[in-house]
């Protein structure tokens, strides 16, 4: 194989206009990821030591989902008020904002702002117990803000402030050639934000210390991110004809508008379809499995690491494994799809969940984590292993096999669809397990005494995710060929 070959296949960029682009997009990706991956470990680390990984589903539902919806009310106003750079720092900057205030006026001062457990206790004895959940998060409610909003930025850094951005200013002819090459620079940032955790902002004495190390870079990646967006607009205006990018299509515009769909639009549009019944489950058996397995973990690694800069190192380490493996997940993936199929593929995410899950609930359900420093360690491991797979096979496995599901349906059931599963996927999903979680955390006390009831759940789900994936399967082939015939004819 020539050299030119290989050039074009690991990166298919030409010109010094394509390469300036793609290069000033990567980068402005790779410190969205990298904030999101700070401000991820820091919440994380403030919440899971101080109010205990459980309450993580109780913030899920009655914190990041309302605040969520509310962003989204808010920016669909200032989406028709705003122009399309002037949306984009609306959105952006009040986030950095808050980060910066939160290090600098908010976490330092937190033992003013805090109402202790005892007065919890004396002024809403009849609804809480001081020891409950629900009563650490209001003692911490600083800590709590700060994973609602780090939550609510994860979901909008990427799917708002960059690929609304990409698809605004990248055309059609690029896409095809730059998106995919994203991918693999953004899994570089998880890396370089990790061991920045791990090797600075942890080498202190306390974490106020820390966050405030963390919260530097944090800042310069806000700045970063906002310059980059300046460039980027200056750059196409004066290089590329924009009348042909996406963005400047107006009936586009409009067909985006049509397609949303609320929680009752969706409902009635995937009962009226089998095939995308079965694709729900597939969405619907990811988050709820998922979510199962990072609660129960992230309680196990609280246990051994209740120092919040020992837990806060730890999850640097784990962050920086993740970028990795990501690159590698990803390549592999596409070639298991490739050989063996898409059923293969479908089914190797719960299969490699449920088989990794065994050893795990072993050391939780069989042999007890409690006063057993050995099996915790060994169940901490596990579960790292556990969920770091997990990850690896959304990315390289499960969202593959997902967006080829839709490639053999009607034009109308691929976009209303999609649109459907998104709202449903992405609510009922962590929102239901949450829920679950928050019943077994009122019956058993903390979600590791709950261990068996979660087991039955997690395996339950998971059969039925096997199932709908087999099921599917075959629905899946036989629309491929009819559409494989369709063309030949």
């Amino acid at each position: 194989m020539s050299m030119s070959k290989i050039r074009e296949s690991l990166f298919p960029i030409h010109g010094r206009k394509e390469v300036t682009k793609f290069l000033l997009l990567g980068f402005m990706k790779f410190f969205i990821i990298f904030v999101l991956t700070l401000t991820r470990d820091t919440k994380d680390t403030l919440v899971v030591t101080q109010c205990g990984a459980e309450a993580i589903a109780f913030l899920k539902v009655y914190g990041v989902l309302p605040a969520a919806a509310a962003f989204i009310a808010i920016f669909a106003k200032m989406s028709s008020a705003l122009s399309r750079q002037s949306l984009f720092y609306a959105t952006c900057i009040p986030f950095f904002l808050f980060f910066f205030v939160f290090n600098s006026t908010i976490y330092p001062n937190r033992q003013f702002l805090e109402p202790s457990i005892s007065t919890i206790e004396t002024k809403l004895s009849m609804m809480m117990d001081g020891e409950g959940v629900p009563a650490k998060i209001l003692n911490h409610w600083t800590s709590a803000l700060f994973f609602v909003v780090s939550e609510v930025y994860a979901s909008v850094s990427i799917g708002i402030l960059f690929w609304k951005f990409a698809n605004d200013v990248v055309s059609v002819r690029e896409a095809k050639r730059f998106y995919p090459l994203f991918a693999y620079m953004s899994s570089l940032a998880p890396i370089a934000a990790g061991q920045y955790v791990v090797r600075y902002a942890s080498q202190t004495g306390d974490f106020a210390s820390s966050l405030n190390r963390l919260t530097i870079p944090i800042s310069m990646a806000g700045i970063a991110i906002c310059c980059l967006h300046h460039i980027i607009n200056v750059f196409v205006e004066r290089t590329e004809d924009t009348q042909n990018l996406p963005a400047k299509n107006d009936d586009q515009k409009g067909t985006k508008k049509k397609n949303k769909m609320n929680m009752m639009d969706s409902l009635r549009f995937l009962s009226s379809s089998h095939y995308l019944g079965l694709v729900t489950t597939l969405v619907l058996g990811y988050g709820i499995m998922y979510n199962f397995l990072e609660i129960s973990w992230k309680s196990l690694v609280k246990r051994q690491y209740d120092d919040p800069i020992e837990y806060q190192r730890f999850m640097g380490n784990f962050s920086s494994l993740v970028g990795a493996s990501t690159l590698v997940v990803i390549l592999i993936g596409s070639n298991i799809i490739k050989l063996l199929g898409w059923r293969v593929g479908a089914i190797s995410t719960p299969a490699v969940m449920s088989l990794l899950a065994i050893p795990f609930f072993a050391c939780t359900v069989v042999l007890g984590v409690d006063d057993n420093p050995t099996v915790l360690n060994a169940a901490v491991q596990i579960g790292s292993v556990m969920i770091l797979m997990s990850r690896a096979c959304k990315y390289g496995l499960f969202d593959p096999t997902l967006q080829m599901s839709y490639i053999p349906l009607d034009e109308d059931s691929k976009v209303k669809g999609k649109a459907a599963i998104d709202v449903l996927g992405s609510r009922v999903g962590k929102s239901g397990a949450s829920m679950v979680q928050q019943g077994f955390v009122f019956a058993f006390g903390d979600i590791i005494s709950a261990s068996p009831a979660v087991m039955v759940v997690f395996y339950a789900v998971s059969a039925v995710w096997i199932l709908g994936a087999m099921k599917l399967s075959v629905l899946y082939d036989a629309k491929a060929k009819e559409q494989e015939g369709m063309k030949k004819d």
